[in-house]
């Protein structure tokens, strides 16, 4: 990537596109293009179209996406994956007809198999069935995957295509019903310390355990990739441990200030009992990631009290 490139981050305003954002501006790019979704729907290939004509973006980063927690998935399965696939496929395609000099795809650990050997290596994609629970949103980022991969094998087609672990970090959701488990945790125990409440009931078992990457992480490692790969396998990208839900509920309540005592509801679904991903690829082109959970975490405690003293 050169700094004088026209590139377009599709998803400017989410917590990965903005931290993508951040990240290019502090690099001294000053060429980028951004829309919102009132300005640009990306499910409507005609407007999408006319977009791509319009502007001619050199890169494409495509970090929009219809997300969700677990609740959101289970409840809007056909939203998940409807949505997710109009917007990747007209950026995708989009980005072809126009000549994209390179197009950066991020996709999800949830494309793996719910029964994957662990830690997840790339090659364990396709070998068995998904995780009920996000299935839609899956099956639409194995698509969107797959289409850069083919695009890039058919017509030589330059594209990258990453996989991180769940992400937290800076412009998060904080709405439980479509929030992800680590600011889902982030703002029960607050409120609860703050209002002094003395229990907190989560779901599931608090045993699955989960890996969590800081979205400024992820950020620097597709800065990285676009300066360094050239290749359109999946690259997974990770903190390479992961940490038990009981585990991390504990780190949070500790650094929310919440003393109190946690209930588990076995009645709520767990998802997958374990999602560590082998980051031995990207590790071995030199990346690593600089934040520490326990670092995030405080980060996201504070942002949570700032956000909600504001509104």
């Amino acid at each position: 990537m050169n700094k004088n490139d026209k590139v377009y981050i599709a998803g400017h305003r989410g917590m990965v596109g903005s931290a993508i954002l951040r990240l290019l501006q502090r690099e001294g790019f000053t060429n980028i293009i951004t829309k919102t979704r009132q300005e640009l729907d990306l499910t409507n290939q005609e407007k999408t179209a006319e977009f791509f004509y319009r502007e001619k973006p050199e890169i494409v980063i495509i970090a929009a996406a219809k997300v969700g927690g677990i609740n959101a998935n289970m409840k809007q399965q056909a939203d998940f994956l409807y949505h997710n696939l109009m917007i990747q496929n007209n950026l995708i395609y989009q980005s072809y007809i126009s000549g994209v000099k390179k197009l950066c795809f991020l996709g999800s650990s949830c494309i793996y198999p719910r029964e994957c050997p662990q830690p997840i290596k790339e090659e364990h994609l396709l070998t068995g069935p998904l995780e009920p629970t996000n299935e839609g949103y899956a099956i639409a980022k194995i698509a969107g995957y797959k289409l850069c991969y083919y695009y890039a094998k058919q017509y030589g087609m330059n594209t990258v295509s990453l996989m991180p672990c769940n992400l937290y970090g800076q412009n998060d959701s904080f709405d439980l019903e479509n929030c992800h488990v680590l600011s889902a945790l982030v703002k029960r125990f607050t409120d609860a310390a703050d209002k002094g409440n003395t229990e907190v009931t989560l779901w599931g078992s608090g045993k699955p355990r989960r890996e969590f990457l800081h979205v400024d992480d992820l950020a620097r490692a597709v800065f990285f990739i676009m300066n360094n790969w050239n290749a359109p396998e999946i690259v997974n990208v990770g903190s390479g441990s992961d940490i038990a839900i009981s585990e991390l509920a504990g780190k949070i309540s500790l650094h929310s200030g919440f003393r109190g005592k946690i209930n588990w509801d076995t009645g709520k679904p767990d998802g997958m009992m374990r999602k560590c991903m082998d980051v031995s690829k990207i590790s071995g082109m030199g990346w690593k990631p600089s934040i520490s959970l326990d670092e995030g975490i405080k980060e996201m405690v504070n942002e949570y009290r700032k956000i909600r003293k504001q509104g």
